[in-house]
């Protein structure tokens, strides 16, 4: 018996959602259908690629995680024959799983989401919120195709597209002194208490930017909410260092925080697209990373 792409789709399926049932509802088919072709691939091949956990899901196992980045390169390598052999003019259609870091995502799914939904009616975008871990994560476990995230701490099997670039700022609350001014040193701040955006990967950034001028930080709060933070500078608790500057000072609960930029020579930070470097660039994927980066200018436009 051959190897059928039907057994090859739903393999794939099953290991980015970890669980036949989960993978039986994202094809719309029976979970039976799912189990009893990743069974008979199992056979087939003569290994075991899933530990199945009664009521806990699916673990993959090392050959299951190594045949995994073989049938996506399969399907992947197909689906581009199909895309060459239709014409790139036609529709894109399909689905594409994009892991978004967390606080990039209000800033630019609405805009995307409408984009993609006006340009390809047919490509769907599944997405799903993470911290700079959980991206990387979800890309090496194939739960996602692409990542939309900060240029920090990828690791090496990732490629990885500059579509950004951002300057970080000090948030400080309406009444500070600084507040009414165009830029400040960060020596300026020294001794003040400083609210961390407390993210694996951020807060070493921001703690190293405030090291780096010779500040070494008071952190009276932490939180790893972006939006968390935002309010607790504008009710005066603090200082803080953000990148993503909203198009207005306010803060959920109707404070006010001033953006005043840094004049310390400080690093920008990149936001990129990520994805396997095994994994072949698509239709579908070349459609959501243009749609990214239009997306991205749309919004350097209207700031």
């Amino acid at each position: 018996m051959d190897v059928t792409l039907t057994q090859l789709r739903y393999f794939v399926e099953a290991a980015g959602q970890l669980s036949m049932t989960g993978a039986a509802g994202r094809l719309n088919v029976a979970q039976s259908a799912v189990s009893a072709a990743v069974s008979q691939l199992e056979r087939h091949i003569g290994s075991q690629f899933f530990i199945r956990q009664r009521s806990k899901g699916l673990v993959l196992t090392p050959a299951g995680e190594l045949f995994l980045r073989d049938a996506q390169a399969v399907l992947a390598h197909l689906e581009e024959a199909l895309d060459h052999a239709r014409g790139e003019q036609r529709s894109v259609e399909g689905r594409v799983r994009l892991a978004c870091f967390s606080t990039l995502a209000p800033f630019l799914l609405p805009g995307l989401l409408g984009r993609l939904r006006t340009e390809h009616p047919k490509l769907v975008l599944d997405v799903t919120e993470a911290d700079a871990a959980g991206c990387s994560a979800a890309l090496l476990s194939g739960q996602a195709d692409l990542a939309l995230c900060y240029d920090l701490g990828l690791p090496d099997g990732l490629a990885v597209t500059a579509v950004d670039a951002a300057r970080p700022y000090v948030a400080l609350p309406p009444k500070h002194p600084l507040a009414g001014r165009p830029q400040v040193a960060l020596a300026e701040l020294r001794d003040e208490p400083f609210v961390l955006l407390d993210l694996p990967h951020t807060r070493e950034l921001m703690l190293s930017i405030l090291r780096g001028a010779g500040v070494e930080p008071d952190v009276r709060f932490r939180s790893a909410s972006y939006e968390t933070v935002r309010t607790f500078v504008a009710n005066g608790h603090g200082y803080s260092i953000l990148h993503q500057r909203p198009q207005h000072g306010l803060t959920y609960d109707g404070g006010h925080v001033a953006a005043v930029a840094i004049t310390d020579n400080v690093p920008e930070l990149r936001t990129v697209l990520a994805h396997l470097r095994s994994q072949r660039a698509t239709a579908r994927l070349r459609a959501v990373a243009q749609a990214v980066r239009h997306q991205v200018a749309a919004a350097h436009r209207s700031a």
